[in-house]
């Protein structure tokens, strides 16, 4: 692969495992139990994207009181139970990492018991082990550089020799802030969106991606 990039850096949750719809599905079914008149595509609208600790104030600022001690411990618990039977990594995954040569890693918003789970049930850790990062690593949480800017560091490579692929349009705004290149998947988000939040290339079919990479600069051009 002739690519002017160094290191490839994906977000876990919809990038790489297709968890978003089914994640969301537990979260809005439990704010629905707390008395919170959300649907599915409220979720995606004001929670995807963002780390638990910023879900977890805007739930309490939609409640106007904490939610329940045990709801957290209880969301873990029951998407853990549908993950493991109904999680499956998204298409056309699988077939790109076969065909990428340059080194990748992960960079999240997700905690690491989160990504042990969605990357071990779908066979993807052994992939990704020893190059896994998370929001719970640093000090601020997408939509800062903070996430991305630790792993570009750790793994040895500035961030302008960095592209990052991402599906939200707070991780999009995160890696734009760390001054990466951002080729953003739209599958369930709306392309607009993550034009507006920054992103350099929009795709929708993962087995697109080693040939955008391989683009690189010409690809962002012709975006």
């Amino acid at each position: 692969m002739n690519s002017p990039y160094q290191l490839i850096i994906f977000d876990c949750d919809g990038v790489l495992v297709d968890s978003e719809r089914i994640t969301n599905e537990v979260f809005v079914q439990m704010l629905n139990e707390l008395g919170l008149p959300l649907k599915l595509e409220d979720m995606f609208e004001q929670f995807v994207g963002h780390s638990m600790e910023q879900c977890m104030a805007k739930i309490a600022g939609m409640l106007g009181r904490q939610p329940p001690e045990n709801f957290l411990a209880e969301y873990r618990v029951r998407t853990r139970e549908v993950l493991e039977s109904k999680l499956v990594v998204v298409p056309g995954i699988p077939e790109a990492l076969a065909q990428l040569h340059l080194p990748y890693c992960v960079a999240s918003s997700g905690d690491h018991e989160k990504m042990r789970t969605t990357l071990g049930v779908t066979g993807l850790w052994p992939k990704f082990e020893g190059r896994i990062f998370s929001v719970s690593d640093v000090k601020a949480p997408k939509p800062a550089p903070d996430v991305f800017l630790h792993a570009a560091a750790t793994m040895g490579f500035a961030p302008a020799d960095c592209v990052v692929v991402e599906d939200t349009p707070t991780g999009v705004r995160a890696a734009v802030a760390a001054g990466m290149t951002v080729l953003a998947y739209a599958a369930l988000t709306p392309a607009q969106r993550l034009r507006d939040a920054g992103a350099h290339v929009i795709f929708d079919d993962m087995l697109d991606l080693p040939g955008l990479i391989s683009k690189g600069k010409l690809a962002v051009a012709a975006a």
